[in-house]
């Protein structure tokens, strides 16, 4: 998947959800899924960010997409259920959902967890996406062939010292990803996840303030499994865990 090549049009008529739309591997998703035909909806707590996003993806000729302005450590449940009641009033239906959007909380060792971090932490990469993808679910059903991608990370397939919330939120996401994956088994909605790897964003730079971005991939470079992942080619994966990189 690390060199798919799509279809110009591979995405062409579809409507796909992205957290954390509005900047790093958010941006650089909703973008491409825009570039091979898609309608984005680019949710994000930063309204300046996601218009920015919206502005640059008109410029290119995209669809025109649209924005959800959510800060996901605080939505409630109702939130999500009357965004899926939106979505589905405006669009009919949901092609894909990217969860993207994630919180890297206070690395170091475990025994000195501050437990408002650590529930910070697990609302926004568990909770959160646990109650979004809920809401969606009969939405993402009424599209003819439709994907969700959870975004998963190194640490959430080995454990890593110092880095408590973060690592164990990820396992979480593996396992969501899972239990999802195998509910919908022979439907048509496939459930996969992604380790972007690393890559030139800012939770990357805070993580590991002391490395040089410069050796790092860009958002973009890592955008073919992304790609893979949203399109038809990806029709038989479900329940795989991919890598980025």
């Amino acid at each position: 998947m690390l060199e798919y090549h799509a279809k110009n049009d591979a995405l062409q008529g579809k409507i796909i959800l992205v957290t954390g739309a509005g900047d790093g591997i958010g941006k650089a998703a909703a973008v491409t899924y825009a570039q091979h035909g898609a309608t984005v909806i680019l949710l994000g707590k930063t309204v300046s960010k996601l218009e920015a996003v919206y502005d640059e993806i008109e410029a290119a000729g995209g669809p025109k997409p649209a924005i959800v302005p959510l800060d996901m450590k605080g939505a409630t449940e109702q939130n999500y259920l009357d965004m899926a009641d939106t979505i589905e009033q405006q669009f009919g239906k949901l092609d894909g959902l990217l969860h993207n959007a994630g919180l890297l909380g206070v690395l170091g060792p475990f025994e000195h967890i501050d437990m408002g971090a650590f529930n910070d932490v697990m609302q926004v990469n568990v909770t959160a996406q646990a109650m979004m993808t809920k809401a969606l679910l009969p939405v993402l059903k009424r599209a003819p062939n439709a994907s969700i991608v959870f975004t998963s990370s190194g640490v959430g397939r080995q454990g890593r010292a110092y880095w408590g919330a973060y690592a164990i939120s990820k396992f979480a996401t593996e396992g969501m990803m899972q239990v999802i994956a195998h509910e919908c088994d022979g439907s048509s909605l496939r459930v996969n996840s992604i380790n972007p790897g690393a890559t030139r964003t800012g939770m990357r730079a805070n993580a590991y303030p002391a490395e040089n971005p410069q050796t790092l991939a860009t958002p973009l470079a890592i955008m073919p499994t992304y790609l893979y992942l949203m399109s038809d080619d990806s029709l038989k994966d479900n329940g795989q865990a991919f890598n980025a990189q």
